[in-house]
């Protein structure tokens, strides 16, 4: 069966399903050489808040977006508009991916959408030749991201994480730094996502669902679910990043920490874990029906070092780097910064903050030794990624480099619901080691018609 009978075929309306290797376009039948000028054209999934950041960005970029494609009809709606005004052309509204992916003239699909519709679009996306551009997190599953990778390979393409810090040449100096021995040997790092709520905590209330409800007529709830359980609609788990509370959907509040988790693996030289322990549970916000944890913290034991992280979900004091700090020469208030790296050397002691808090050096009494102010990455990142759909070079945030923080965040909340444990982790074989339990939680079971296959 070809590619454009299979879609024919397809369940009407669905946006995704189950494809083998065999009913998709090799990488080299959709790949096009650019001109030196050439446009890039993409295709967008995900019209929510961080979809329209995206689509704003790439168009200032000099991108063509040519396809809008969310379950949410007002959405997509409202995207079209918002496009047609940036680019002077309307973008095809569509509910398949599918239908952008046949298109020969799409070069990639840039994916924003909640953490559970990451994998299969981006598998699919490369099967038919199309680069990505996937925000963060990558996966829901360590299994899910072996898959992604898999798929990147071998039909030889670029997929961009999100994991924008990568490209700010503020935390790139940082890693220069280190690698020149001025921190000299590190055996302690420190990471921090202390916030006063967690995404899905509205003014800092506890999360309750409420009674379901018919789905409105503008959303089709069966797609937005994809491969996970079927339930009835909620509103609050579709609103304000409610699905975010619930592990059918999401990674946790640690999808937030993912860019520190990143940064400080960076700046390390992208070591993998050996162990990892935890402690927490829903202290603050008690028994109301969020699954993620209101505090967490979690140890990882590598080779030659321990990295801690300390999440929290209520503390109205904590703050993260402020937009006027992100866009001048100006340092956080450390102690009360939420998101915050430290890392102690022998020699001097490194706090770098996330997404332009930029960083310094100090000894004893509090000495600055070295200083450098940073920038938010967004623009430099999108640039990198269209540059290297270019180059076809692999791009700061390739999948399979950020695939290792994301796989220390699974490890965090795999230890977190098997109780709180300290599980041993063998990095090569992406397994647990003697612990049935935790592998039990590698991969998770899909609805058929939205499944992730073995083979990619």
């Amino acid at each position: 069966m070809n590619r454009r009978s299979f879609l024919s075929k397809s369940a009407k309306g669905m946006m995704l399903g189950s494809v083998s290797a065999g009913m998709v376009l090799s990488a080299k039948s959709s790949s096009r050489v650019f001109g030196a000028n050439e446009r890039v054209n993409l295709a967008l999934m995900g019209c929510g808040g961080r979809g329209e950041l995206l689509a704003r960005g790439f168009a200032d970029d000099g991108a063509e977006i040519k396809y809008v494609c969310d379950a949410h009809a007002g959405r997509m709606d409202k995207m079209a508009v918002l496009l047609t005004e940036l680019q002077g052309r309307e973008p095809k509204k569509i509910k398949d991916i599918r239908t952008a992916l046949d298109d020969k003239d799409i070069d990639a699909v840039v994916i924003v959408t909640p953490h559970h519709w990451h994998a299969l679009p981006t598998i699919q996306s490369a099967q038919a030749g199309k680069d990505v551009y996937l925000e963060k997190p990558p996966s829901l599953t360590i299994w899910e991201g072996r898959k992604m990778i898999e798929a990147a390979r071998k039909y030889d393409r670029i997929v961009q994480i999100g994991a924008q810090n990568r490209s700010a040449p503020y935390v790139r100096a940082a890693r220069e730094y280190i690698k020149n021995g001025k921190l000299g040997d590190i055996h302690l790092v420190k990471v921090f996502n202390l916030k006063p709520n967690a995404s899905f905590h509205q003014r800092g209330e506890p999360f309750y669902l409420g009674k379901p409800e018919k789905p409105p007529k503008e959303l089709d709830w069966d797609l937005w679910l994809g491969g996970a359980p079927s339930r009835p609609y909620y509103p609050k788990i579709f609103e304000n990043y409610g699905w975010s509370a619930f592990w059918d959907f999401s990674t946790g509040d640690i999808d937030d920490a993912l860019h520190q988790i990143d940064i400080a693996l960076f700046l390390m030289g992208e070591p993998t874990p050996e162990a990892v322990s935890s402690s927490g549970g829903r202290f603050h916000f008690k028994n109301d029906d969020a699954q993620a944890p209101d505090i967490q913290v979690c140890s990882f034991d590598f080779e030659n070092f321990v990295m801690t992280l300390e999440m929290s979900g209520y503390p109205t004091f904590m703050r993260k780097t402020t937009t006027t700090i992100r866009r001048n020469d100006e340092f956080p208030y450390w102690t009360q910064n939420s998101t915050r790296i430290e890392l102690y050397g022998s020699k001097e002691l490194m706090i770098l903050g996330r997404m332009g808090g930029g960083w310094l050096t100090m000894t004893s009494g509090g000495k600055v030794m070295e200083k450098m102010y940073g920038r938010v990455p967004d623009a430099v990142h999108r640039q990198n990624f269209l540059e290297c759909l270019k180059s076809r070079k692999r791009p700061y945030g390739d999948i399979e480099i950020v695939n290792n923080s994301m796989n220390v965040a699974h490890l965090s909340n795999i230890a977190y619901r098997v109780g709180n444990q300290k599980l041993y982790f063998d990095a090569g074989k992406e397994r647990f080691i003697d612990n049935d339990k935790a592998n039990e939680m590698l991969r998770r079971n899909y609805r058929a018609k939205y499944k992730v296959l073995d083979k990619v």
